[in-house]
């Protein structure tokens, strides 16, 4: 059981990082519907019928489905699409429909990339607007302002978050208490806003202006945006911090913010201008301004931080190419630095800024592909609640039906938004879909052309006999754990001589976040000095192969590394027109293979202790 410290500790953490995305929403959501690329009139009617629909859209997304719900389903406490994914994937019997979950899981991860290019662009360039209220010549340093900001933001990353994000959540803390205090001054002089409560104010203004109430839709899910974090951050903090955080301070904070700029719009219809910022007393607006820009930096790290762990997740997962992963502190395994995602990742945020120019402009963009994301996280779900939780079917197609229902109502008001802007994070889900499935497709034609040029192992050790040996230990990493090595067959065909001791190591990821050191290893000697080392690693660790020697002590194997040579295989991919990948696939997947970070750097083997062998493989 946690300590009532430790869950505080992990619930003011939370507030800090978990709650960025969804916490700088009031900056721009209700400024988006009411004045926006499809406006909706500021009459009292409609802002009583938007309002109802932001409420219930936050209780019934939020809430009830992700809070709820979803986050019951937790991979060994961890959280989002791809551990769903692997949640799903390890009870699914049927090979159809594994495909099938498998593709729904890497589109979600694919669209998550999208979603991290246009948060930060979108949070930051929303606060920094707020200068245009303390004088309008300040707009022409509205976007300079925002890349110098964004610039440092992603500078910083290889340092760590480790020495900033202590502060996150005093800040965000802050933030959420602001955000509450401003919102129920304004509902003190207009109470009457709180009618909005009632859902049928919502179902009212859809049923006397259905049109009008779709177009709202594609915006009213700004509100929600950054909901499914609170799934993908559930490994870093646990369900229970997360849940207390929501239920009894972030929500209601929002919620009268909400509410609150709703009251001032009932008075001052002029102020959906900015209707955030005019909610502040005219003393309080550059200390606004500072409070905000700093509160969307700390969202946009949040939505970086979550990049790099899905980069992660998916290098072990087989769905990317080994890259580097840079670990930036001793004590906390989940803070690490992917330096071509960050880059990959801030061109794309600059691109942004530049080209829409506007936080109205990206708000077109935004929300495709989180509707998408929501959207499968219920598909799976409905799966777990199935193959997991043994549901009966009539519960489950009740439940997953209903929020598919509101799921679909929300990515079809976005959809129309795909000519605005919605056709970037599309385009940008594509792109990194077809790369993952590429990548994941590439590696299993080239464990089935190696295998096919493979020999048994039983066959090889009986054949060497007359092979002489030398001193020494000498380790072969292989991605298949049968059959002989191609780096050993290569080595034995040019030098001629063979190892004392020879072991064959092969390292699998497990559909589980962390493995623990019992099941680590398997160890299994093959006689004549031979022996195979199976590895298994968590989707949230990184492989340590000098680690796992060590520990193979308690086995009786002792290793000394000035006695030990790594030998590892590089493939140089052959691209051709066969009918098992497109010629153009093919070529991407050997451009990503050139391009990937060398074993030894990837597995940690001392670079002094490896030798690499190459091989030709045509696919």
């Amino acid at each position: 059981m946690q300590s009532r410290q430790a869950r505080s500790t992990l619930t003011l953490g939370a507030i800090g990082v978990v709650f960025g995305d969804i916490g700088t929403s009031p900056l721009y959501a209700l400024k988006e519907i009411f004045n926006g690329h499809h406006p909706i009139p500021v009459t009292p009617d409609n802002i009583l019928g938007i309002l109802s629909m932001v409420f219930w859209s936050i209780m019934l997304l939020v809430s009830l489905k992700y809070v709820l719900l979803i986050m019951r389903a937790d991979n060994r406490g961890e959280g989002g699409s791809l551990a769903l994914l692997a949640l799903v994937t390890e009870r699914a019997r049927n090979p159809r429909l594994a495909w099938v979950v498998t593709l729904l899981g890497i589109f979600a991860a694919a669209l998550f990339y999208g979603d991290s290019m246009i948060t930060p662009a979108i949070s930051v360039l929303s606060a920094v607007e707020g200068m245009e209220l303390v004088t309008p010549t300040l707009k022409p340093y509205v976007i300079p302002i925002t890349l110098i900001i964004l610039t440092g933001l992603f500078f910083i990353q290889k340092r760590g978050t480790g020495s900033v994000g202590m502060f996150f959540g005093p800040i965000m803390t802050g933030w959420f208490a602001i955000l509450g205090l401003l919102g129920l001054l304004q509902i003190v002089h207009n109470p009457g806003v709180l009618a909005a409560l009632n859902p049928l104010h919502a179902l009212g203004f859809i049923g006397t202006h259905p049109g009008l109430a779709f177009l709202a839709l594609g915006s009213v899910v700004l509100a929600v945006t950054g909901g499914e974090a609170l799934y993908t951050d559930m490994g870093h903090f646990g369900r229970f911090p997360i849940r207390l955080a929501w239920f009894a301070f972030v929500m209601p904070a929002l919620v009268l913010n909400y509410f609150g700029q709703g009251a001032l719009l009932l008075a001052q219809p002029e102020a959906i201008e900015n209707p955030f910022f005019h909610l502040a007393p005219d003393w309080a607006l550059i200390p606004m301004l500072g409070l905000a820009t700093l509160a969307t930096v700390i969202a946009s790290q949040a939505v970086i931080s979550g990049a790099f762990s899905v980069a992660r997740q998916s290098v072990q997962m087989g769905l990317l190419p080994r890259m580097q992963v840079v670990h930036t502190s001793g004590h906390e395994e989940g803070q690490i630095y992917v330096p071509f995602t960050n880059w990959s990742l801030y061109l794309a945020v600059v691109a942004l800024v530049i080209g829409f120019k506007s936080s109205s402009n990206l708000a077109a963009a935004y929300g495709i592909a989180v509707t998408g994301t929501m959207l499968i996280d219920t598909i799976l779900v409905a799966f777990v609640m199935a193959l997991m939780w043994k549901w009966h079917w009539t519960l489950v197609i009740a439940v997953a039906g209903f929020f598919l229902t509101v799921d679909i109502a929300f990515f079809a008001a976005n959809a129309i938004k795909i000519p605005e802007g919605g056709w970037f994070p599309i385009a940008m889900g594509l792109i990194s879909f077809t790369v993952l499935t590429t990548w994941r497709r590439g590696r299993r034609l080239v464990s089935q052309e190696m295998a096919k040029q493979s020999i048994p192992m039983e066959d090889f050790i009986t054949a060497i006999d007359d092979v002489h040996r030398i001193n020494g230990t000498a380790v072969f990493m292989t991605s298949s754990k049968e059959g002989v090595p191609p780096a050993l067959l290569h080595n034995l065909k040019h030098n001629q001589v063979l190892h004392d001791r020879v072991v064959l190591v092969t390292v699998q990821t497990a559909d589980t976040p962390h493995v623990n050191d019992m099941d680590r290893i398997y160890l299994h000697r093959m006689g004549k000095g031979f022996m195979r080392l199976i590895v298994r690693y968590g989707f949230m660790e990184s492989p340590d192969i000098p680690a796992v020697l060590e520990q193979c002590k308690h086995q009786g194997e002792r290793f000394d590394m000035m006695e030990t040579t790594f030998y590892l295989s590089r493939e140089t991919i052959v691209p051709s027109m066969t009918k098992r990948m497109t010629l153009l696939r093919a070529r991407l997947f050997a451009l990503m293979s050139k391009n990937a970070t060398s074993a030894s750097d990837f597995f940690q083997i001392p670079t002094n202790r490896v030798v690499e062998l190459g091989t030709q493989l045509v696919i």
